[in-house]
């Protein structure tokens, strides 16, 4: 084998007007995919649920084979997104009729903050980072718990809150990066401060070191109580 052969390279011992036909299996790729956004409903077009994303990238897969591979004939494929398509609008209508059915294929949302404090039960079962959490509420304006009465992961995996009134609002954990919180295991001086890792809040003394009540996380940062901007 040559190196940098530059038939190899760009077509390989295809003609070239096997690229004629590649442009003709892409764009029937993307009819097949739009005809099944489109038949599918609206709910192929929103943000997506983990049954939604794993229909799309079946059926992404079958596009890129149809596209690029000349052993690969479109009747099949064709086959392939009638199957998708008819599961799918199955699979709409038992959840439609069976909120149980729905509940198992595409979960449920789940309530992460109540009251100014992260659901333990909720936290220890979600594979997602403090990081990457506290990101998600930062783009939504928070810059504590405290401003936050309710906060619900959705199944399409965003989060939506429910904000306290400004004269409601209490101490709560900081979500901002580490580079503007402090953490502490002995606190260096006297305040209200918040647990990492729950949200509970409680004054401490200068130099105290107690682990939090509510998780047994002994690992504390400045509560903040400021309102939410506008």
């Amino acid at each position: 084998m040559t190196a940098f052969d530059w038939q190899r390279m760009l077509l390989d011992q295809f003609p070239l007007m096997f690229l004629a036909e590649v442009a003709v299996r892409a764009a029937f790729a993307f009819l097949a995919v739009f005809l099944f956004l489109r038949i599918s409903g609206r709910r192929g077009i929103r943000q997506l649920s983990l049954f939604e994303v794993l229909i799309i990238l079946t059926l992404g897969s079958a596009a890129g084979d149809v596209s690029f591979y000349e052993d690969v004939p479109l009747l099949p494929i064709t086959v392939v997104f009638v199957t998708l398509l008819t599961i799918y609008r199955l699979s709409v209508w038992g959840m439609s009729h069976s909120p149980r059915f729905g509940r198992w294929l595409e979960g449920k949302p789940v309530t992460i903050i109540r009251d100014g404090l992260y659901e333990l039960s909720s936290l220890n079962g979600l594979s997602i980072s403090s990081d990457e959490f506290f990101m998600e509420l930062r783009q939504q304006g928070v810059e504590h718990l405290g401003q936050v009465r309710l906060g619900i992961l959705e199944i399409d995996g965003d989060v939506s809150l429910f904000f306290y009134d400004r004269d409601e609002v209490r101490m709560g954990l900081s979500v901002l990066p580490d580079d503007h919180r402090a953490e502490h295991r002995a606190v260096p001086h006297g305040g209200v401060y918040a647990c990492t890792r729950c949200g509970f809040t409680q004054p401490l003394e200068p130099g105290q070191a107690q682990a939090c009540p509510r998780c047994d996380n002994r690992t504390w940062t400045m509560a903040l109580g400021h309102p939410r901007a506008r």
